[in-house]
């Protein structure tokens, strides 16, 4: 591996309204419980600042000594004591995150719950109801806040328990994307030390000028999402020499912008900037809006449905899972992309591999779509700068384009328009408003140019994801009781650990190693799989869970000695995504069922055993309810004969996992979960009674409208869904590019592409 060094392109935030979400007196209150989630640290007892804590000289001093040694800078010193005194509110860059997540994401009814309290907190009466004294908090002393806020984070009162769970949760993102000295404490870097700067492929997009009117452009196929099942069936239908036009409501960034920052590659490539959350609070959603969309930001992971997962699928009536020709789709995208196995293995990815070695788990290497090439870079979930991960921008579009396919970004869908032919709904194509890119990337202010589109098209594909396509279609008209509902998240707990040794887990291939002893607890297929996380601060950090400021603080200063783990479920039960009645953003209802709780309970006992057993000296989890494990000294120095010879055996470690199952089954509120995959929520079935979609990919009740995406899924594929994904759109699309050329027919319109 060669360093490298090089600058990418800033891409600067869109502009939002100077709208100020709270008065001034409730962002006071705001900004205080914030400062309590991350304060400044200090011995000092008397004439304190408001946002100090004040720790012990002892705990102090052995923290500044830590940070002290870690830290590779000649001025060491001075970026610790920096870090020590650093809190949430005195940086501005935190403050206005914080008001863009709360203006853009963050739904009506939670901001006005939200509203209320810090209302109340100004007020006598309500801030001695709420704190026990008539004093505003903002002005209560540290140690009072910090009890008050801690209290109602196990109130019997829901609406302070959301409360406290919101400011922790809005705090510690946003200080994690925008804290001036973290990245020097960890020695995070901007960019990557290894891989070469490589360009992108050099699309072109189509423009319109300024104007009042509506502009029509007719095509063969219109494909809406330019993800991983869209790109693949931009290629296959324009090589069979379809006229074909791919619209994104997202904009592409080439590679010389790779990898973004945290702020900005969570704002210009993830679905509301990275911030969905389920209703209930308890679910991080993390969704690709990007050209190329999840495959453009993912992980590589590269694997093939299972064999239980296609019978289960062949079982509802799609013989097609178990058929060869499913087959010969999963090996023709991973031959497209150059799937392999042959890398070096970072840290984490090693310490999963060894220690269940050592355990005796069934541990395998993940496959990664690479093009047949080493692939060293933890930072690719914010853009691949060398184009090494051969995701869609990298392989199918490019293939498309090639083939005379045409692009459109900026494009919202609005809706799919139909005719009536001989009493059946025929797509006849759609409709939406573009937005040129400049403007929405603030270069030309209020400039905007949004111009009204029609696309005129035989075959309308919709390809917006999980999260987007069932809403598409509802706007569209489209009346089936399965539509939106089958979510499947693949829901994961996320744990860390801390070696003595420094891990750098943002570096190498984040995801490449994956335990499979626990993915059939049931007997029916649903479990969890161990696998590896990227380890990016602000995706990372943001869900382990919080105990106190002064701990958080040292235990992100401890990230380049951990290595983490995620538990990814195939779960049973199912939620559904629905429209926002306010601005028709997707909203997620999911709450983890105790079902499947128990099963991420076993993942989370799993990945410490591999923790331990190779050496960790801590143990964290997204779960709050349970107390991190910390290694009894005596057994973690090197001449302890009970460290060689105990394996997971210490009593202490043992009394831990007792402890930690005595939870089960996890209780939802407690937990930090995320998810990474969405799927299901316009399954294919055998008939309009089981599904959305027929086994040929068509929107059942319609004639000519597809659905290619991960929206498919008859259920959760218990993997990483990008192949599975991918081959059932290049199956699909297969099938319709034969059945227009068997029928192609001369085509008039408005305009020719």
């Amino acid at each position: 591996m060669v360093a490298t060094s090089f600058t990418p392109l800033e891409a600067p935030l869109f502009p939002i309204p100077d709208d100020p979400v709270f008065a001034e007196s409730q962002w006071e209150t705001l900004l205080s419980l914030s400062d309590v989630v991350v304060p400044a640290l200090t011995t000092e007892t008397t004439s304190k600042a408001l946002h100090e804590k004040t720790v012990s000289a002892g705990e102090y001093e052995s923290a500044l000594s830590k940070l002290k040694a870690q830290v590779k800078a000649p001025d060491a010193a001075q970026i610790a004591l920096q870090y020590l005194s650093e809190n949430a509110s005195s940086n501005p860059l935190f403050k206005e995150a914080l008001r863009r997540t709360l203006l853009l994401y963050v739904p009506q009814e939670s901001k006005k719950g939200l509203s209320l309290v810090l209302s109340a907190l100004n007020t006598r009466a309500g801030s001695l109801l709420l704190t026990g004294s008539t004093v505003p908090i903002q002005s209560q002393s540290f140690e009072a806040r910090e009890k008050v806020f801690r209290n109602w984070t196990s109130s019997r009162l829901p609406q302070l328990r959301q409360v406290a769970r919101s400011v922790i949760l809005l705090t510690k993102r946003n200080w994690l994307i925008n804290s001036p000295n973290l990245p020097q404490i960890i020695g995070f870097p901007r960019v990557p030390i290894y891989g070469k700067p490589v360009e992108t492929f050099d699309y072109q997009f189509l423009q319109f000028p300024p104007g009042d009117g509506q502009e029509t452009i007719e095509t063969d196929v219109v494909i809406v999402g330019s993800g991983c099942g869209g790109a693949v069936a931009a290629k296959n239908l324009a090589e069979a020499g379809q006229r074909v036009l791919v619209v994104e409501k997202a904009y592409h960034y080439p590679s010389t912008y790779f990898p973004m920052t945290q702020s900005s590659g969570l704002a210009h490539m993830f679905e509301r900037g990275g911030t969905c959350v389920s209703d209930d609070g308890y679910m991080a959603v993390l969704a690709g809006s990007t050209w190329g969309g999840g495959g453009t930001i993912n992980w590589g992971a590269s694997l093939q449905t299972q064999n239980y997962v296609r019978q289960e699928w062949a079982n509802t009536g799609l013989p097609f899972f178990t058929s060869s020709a499913f087959q010969n789709s999963l090996d023709r995208v991973c031959r497209r992309m150059g799937v392999h196995t042959r890398y070096e293995q970072n840290f984490q990815n090693r310490v999963t591999l060894e220690g269940s070695r050592r355990l005796g788990y069934n541990a395998q290497v993940i496959p990664t779509n690479t093009g047949n090439e080493p692939h060293y870079c933890g930072h690719c979930t914010l853009g691949c700068h060398t184009v090494g991960k051969k995701g869609p921008v990298a392989s199918w579009l490019v293939d498309a384009a090639n083939a005379g396919a045409v692009f459109i970004e900026g494009f919202y869908a609005d809706k799919v328009d139909f005719d009536v032919i001989h009493g059946k709904r025929v797509a006849s194509g759609i409709q939406g408003v573009w937005t040129s890119r400049d403007t929405c990337l603030g270069t030309s202010g209020k400039d905007a140019t949004h111009r009204k589109i029609v696309i005129k098209a035989k075959k309308v594909i919709v390809s917006c994801g999980a999260l987007q396509s069932p809403l598409l279609l509802m706007r569209s008209g489209i009346k089936n009781q399965h539509l939106g509902r089958h979510l499947y998240l693949h829901p994961v707990l996320i744990s860390g650990a801390v070696f003595e040794e420094e891990t750098r887990p943002w570096e190498g291939d984040c995801l490449t190693s994956f335990v499979s002893d626990f993915e059939n607890l049931d007997g029916r297929g649903h479990g969890t799989k161990i696998e590896n996380v990227a380890m990016l601060p602000g995706i990372f950090l943001t869900t382990i869970s919080w105990l106190n400021g002064a701990h958080f603080k040292n235990l992100a200063a401890s990230m380049s000695h951990m290595a983490g783990f995620i538990t990814l479920t195939k779960e049973r039960d199912a939620g559904r995504v629905y429209p926002d009645p306010v601005d028709g953003h997707p909203r997620i209802d999911y709450t983890i069922s105790a079902f499947d709780r128990k099963h991420i309970l076993e993942g989370l006992v799993a990945c410490a055993k591999i923790a331990y057993v190779s050496g960790a000296k801590e143990f964290y989890t997204s779960y709050r309810d349970m107390p991190p494990f910390i290694r009894s000294p005596k057994r973690y120095t090197e001449d302890a004969d009970l460290n060689e010879n105990d394996g997971a055996n210490d009593p202490d470690f043992q009394s831990w996992i007792q402890q930690f199952r005595k939870k089960s089954p996890l209780v939802a509120e407690f937990g930090t979960a995320a998810s990474a995959h969405q799927m299901g929520t316009c399954r294919m079935a055998s008939s309009p009674k089981k599904g959305v979609i027929d086994p040929d990919g068509q929107v059942w009740g319609t004639e000519g409208l597809y659905v290619a995406d991960a929206s498919v899924f008859p259920s959760a594929s218990g993997v990483n869904p990008m192949i599975t994904n991918m081959a059932i759109a290049d199956w699909t699309s297969e099938k319709l590019a034969k059945a227009m050329n068997r029928d192609k027919i001369s085509q008039n319109g408005t305009a020719r592409l």
